[in-house]
């Protein structure tokens, strides 16, 4: 018999609102965490890998938790990026559909912090912050977290990379008695050390089905490539791929920009998502990705937390990330809400020793990707040329006597004919690059 969110010990308000969001059965992490915090005293850790549904593992039981009569903070929801901040400030408003009376708040960066300090005056139970702007609200005297009761860390193991700072400085200003609940993806050495210094010595550790859950659905696999032809292979399999959606990571903000600008010109439905860029810009690009107007996303690493789009079929690692857990957050994108998915690792020779590693650490397994052959991808450059062509916007500047000029050139060709024309002049153009596609042509007469 399948376990029910009544069974965790979820209110009848909350299983309404569960209800309608069509949340049937619980996930493993859910099952594991949500009783737990509803009827320990004790700091928790949550074990689970992206796509798990942990934000409903903390967040169902901390609304059930709050104080309605009480005006203070009490709950303080730390997370490394804006986009996450987001997703899980709207799903906590989804959660609390039916317990409009506790209010909650998001306080993140990027965005003009008045409107967050005016929000501020009014009772607020909950805020999900950036360290960033947690830490700014707190030096103006805006926000006062002095005793608030729970403290959540989601991606923890992001938050100890890059906002540690950050981080030290606003478990400073709350309060000892607080309850510390961190979920993490992966379980690295700052993690423990986090857990040591800021979490009480009687921890709870829940880990979900973390060889089924995390890897559920994803394929991973690599192609080994020459620098030459990286660019190349990308595109034959983006091609391959048309109408599907998905996330290329690499590990710079200058070779995002490189790939995007690549991705433009070829006509590719595709967007770029870095630090550098405003937030507006950002969320301008992250709501056409979500509305399904790009189908492809060129990220950094710490700019695409809190994508969860659950059309994603594919991710693609451009460049192989440099630890673990990253890798794990970037699969994650894909297979989400019992989807299949595709993680694509993209190595040269002197590389490849490194899956291995990889292997080992997360405990799955990679499958070579067939590799385009050289006709394929000269093929698939002329392909790339001829969708430029009929993407092309046509000049309005241009005189009609001029037009009329090139016209009579044309005018007598078929359309059959003048395809015929524009790919051997393709050809001739590129002689050396298109031998592969000439000697097809050949064989095949």
């Amino acid at each position: 018999m399948s376990t029910k969110f009544s069974d965790l010990g979820v209110s009848i308000a909350l299983q309404k609102t569960l209800s309608s969001l069509n949340f049937t059965t619980p996930t493993d992490i859910q099952k594991k965490a949500i009783p737990l915090l509803l009827q320990k005293k004790d700091d928790v850790v949550g074990l689970a890998k992206t796509g798990t549904g942990k934000t409903a593992a903390f967040g169902l039981p901390l609304l059930q938790l709050i104080d309605i009569k009480k005006s203070k903070i009490q709950v303080v929801i730390l997370v490394p990026t804006r986009e996450l901040g987001h997703q899980i400030y709207q799903n906590l408003l989804s959660f609390s559909t039916h317990i409009p009376a506790v209010s909650i708040a998001a306080v993140c960066g990027g965005i003009p912090i008045k409107p967050q300090i005016e929000r501020l005056t009014s009772d607020t139970h909950v805020i999900v912050a950036t360290p960033g702007r947690l830490i700014d609200l707190i030096k103006r005297n805006a926000v006062d977290i002095t005793d608030t009761d729970y403290l959540v860390l989601d991606e923890a193991d992001e938050m100890m990379s890059s906002l540690k700072d950050g981080l030290d400085k606003i478990v400073a200003v709350l309060p000892k008695k607080r309850r510390t609940i961190l979920f993490t993806a992966t379980m690295p050495g700052t993690i423990k050390q986090l857990i040591q210094n800021y979490m009480s010595k009687h921890v709870i550790q829940v880990q979900a089905d973390m060889d089924t859950i995390g890897h559920q659905g994803i394929d991973h696999q690599f192609v080994v490539v020459e620098p030459i032809e990286k660019l190349d292979v990308l595109m034959h399999f983006l091609t391959s791929r048309i109408g599907e959606r998905g996330i290329i990571f690499c590990k710079t903000k200058a070779a995002v920009n490189k790939l995007a600008k690549n991705l433009a010109i070829h006509k590719f439905s595709s967007g770029a998502l870095h630090g550098s860029l405003s937030q507006p810009i950002r969320d301008r690009i992250m709501e056409q990705f979500r509305a399904g107007h790009i189908d492809i996303l060129v990220a950094t690493d710490l700019a695409a937390r809190g994508i969860d789009v659950k059309e994603i079929t594919f991710v693609i690692n451009y460049h192989l990330p440099d630890a673990y857990e990253t890798y794990i957050h970037r699969s994650g994108r894909t297979a989400r809400a019992g989807a299949r998915g595709l993680s694509l690792t993209v190595l040269q020779k002197e590389e490849v020793h490194y899956l291995a590693e990889f292997q080992d650490e997360l405990d799955i397994v990679y499958k070579e990707f067939k590799k385009a052959d050289a006709q394929s991808i000269e093929e698939n450059k002329a392909f790339l040329w001829a969708k430029k062509i009929f993407k092309t916007k046509p000049n309005h500047t241009v005189s009609s006597e001029f037009k009329e000029k090139i016209k009579t050139i044309f005018h007598h060709l078929t359309k059959e004919e003048l395809i015929e024309k524009m790919i051997a002049n393709y050809v001739a153009q590129h002689a050396n690059s298109t031998s592969e596609i000439t000697k097809h042509t050949v064989k095949k007469k």
